[in-house]
């Protein structure tokens, strides 16, 4: 996968900012896809930019868009756009600035490139699996990498402001985590990994999908990160069922393995079955 690939989606990316921030100054236009999860009038908006942009750029792609209807034609590609035009949707509502634009591709089921965007602050983080990332702020593009901390007890954690889930506390312990910092976005959470300011994010919960996913762990993996369910499994892409039933668990990759066996008692004992997950 190429840089220049990337930097034609860096552009597209970027240019539905404005749609975003046109719409964060107006009243929100909300509905329901279910009981606690929200969409707006700018997801949609954004959706549609970024699916017309990604048709037009690459035709031959196949398009997972989080705000479009997938008939699963999809499954026939190999190259796979995966969308999500605001992650952080209840973020977005409360105006407080961690929400993100995400667009990733897969290739194969593995994630290999991704752009996470935030609009409001302007503040893009952009990399390649096995190509390096990158921090673009300010017209300036800095390299980035992974904290070397290796003592799963030392490791900063970052977890969500709107999903937490209770078991992460049981998890924070078994660990011997103390410190604790809260954000929005997938994609923001891994950002914040990818430059040394936490080392862990945790999420033991259904709720996340592919396109959570794509673009965040392109970017940490590019940075020396690491991505997996929450038993270690690798994340795969272009599947049928878009969930991740085994949670998500993201790090700077020193210790991942040692964290996945200090999770595995308390997922255990909160009876969660690795092969059915939640």
């Amino acid at each position: 996968m190429t840089l220049e690939t990337l930097h034609r989606l860096e552009a597209i990316v970027r240019a539905a900012g404005p749609i975003v921030r046109e719409y964060h100054d107006l009243p929100n236009d909300i509905t329901w896809k279910g009981a606690n999860d929200p969409v707006t009038a700018a997801d949609h908006a954004v959706n549609e930019f970024l699916v017309a942009e990604l048709r037009r750029a690459f035709p031959g792609d196949a398009i997972l868009a989080e705000e479009s209807q997938d008939d699963l034609s999809r499954l026939d590609k190999e190259r796979v756009w995966c969308v999500d035009p605001l992650d952080g949707t209840k973020e977005f509502i409360a105006r407080n600035g961690e929400f993100s634009i995400m667009v990733g591709l897969a290739v194969q089921g593995v994630a290999v490139l991704g752009v996470v965007y935030q609009p409001i602050l302007d503040l893009m983080y952009s990399g390649l699996r096995q190509g390096g990332a990158w921090r673009i702020e300010g017209g300036q593009r800095r390299p980035l990498q992974v904290s070397a901390i290796d003592r799963p007890a030392d490791l900063a954690l970052v977890v969500s402001r709107s999903h937490r889930n209770p078991i992460t506390d049981a998890i924070k312990a078994a660990i011997g985590i103390s410190r604790e910092r809260i954000s929005g976005s997938v994609g923001l959470k891994c950002g914040l990994i990818a430059r040394q300011e936490a080392d862990l994010y945790l999420h033991p919960a259904p709720g996340v999908k592919e396109w959570d996913t794509c673009a965040p762990e392109a970017i940490l993996c590019g940075a020396g990160g690491k991505i997996s369910d929450c038993w270690g499994r690798p994340l795969r892409y272009n599947q049928p069922d878009v969930r991740r039933r085994g949670g998500l668990v993201a790090s700077n990759g020193h210790c991942h393995s040692r964290i996945i066996t200090l999770m595995a008692p308390v997922l255990a004992a909160a009876g969660i079955d690795p092969d059915q997950g939640w």
